[in-house]
């Protein structure tokens, strides 16, 4: 590859590191071509960008950005795909159905994760981004917990009334 193309990548990758939020880290070397394929699709779907890349040229593009990435370094060996997503844990949810198949053991397999400014190093760390709530599922969680003591007041309110009525016609019949 001539300089100016690696130099055009590294800006590509860039220029995708710093409108993604999130990304993952995968090994999808053992797929097919029909799988790979398959992989695409579903990554299209549900809105996740799937680029293989050179381990060199994606360091040199994290170079490029405000922050430490080193503790990356060692999971860039070997073949590297990175899953870039809006949503925190939609890549870890895709790798996990993907895998269902394969009892967990089969490709795409997780090598890293900077998920929601923090490192997850290796495939053990896969449950714990699956169970990860994205941003808007911690707004409705905080929404429907300042919502419950309201409508405790509401429905006690208008139970009191019902009970209140019901005996003031108990005692006017008697």
């Amino acid at each position: 590859m001539r300089k100016e193309d690696k130099s055009k990548v590294i800006e590509q990758l860039t220029a995708t590191l710093k409108e993604y939020p999130n990304f993952y880290l995968t090994d999808i070397e053992a797929l097919d071509a029909e799988k790979t394929s398959q992989l695409r699709r579903v990554c299209f779907k549900q809105e996740v960008k799937l680029v293989v890349v050179k381990n060199t040229l994606l360091k040199k593009a994290l170079e490029n950005i405000e922050g430490d990435f080193s503790q990356l370094d060692s999971s860039l060996k070997g073949n590297t795909a990175v899953m870039f997503a809006q949503v925190a844990n939609v890549p870890a949810r895709l790798i996990k159905d993907f895998t269902k198949e394969t009892k967990g053991e089969g490709k795409p397999q997780l090598k890293a994760a900077y998920v929601q400014e923090s490192f997850y190093i290796g495939a053990e760390n896969l449950s714990a981004l699956v169970n990860m709530k994205s941003k808007n599922e911690l707004i409705a969680d905080v929404m429907a917990l300042l919502e419950s003591p309201a409508k405790n007041v509401i429905s006690a309110l208008k139970s009191g009334g019902q009970t209140l009525s019901g005996v003031l016609k108990t005692l006017e019949e008697r």
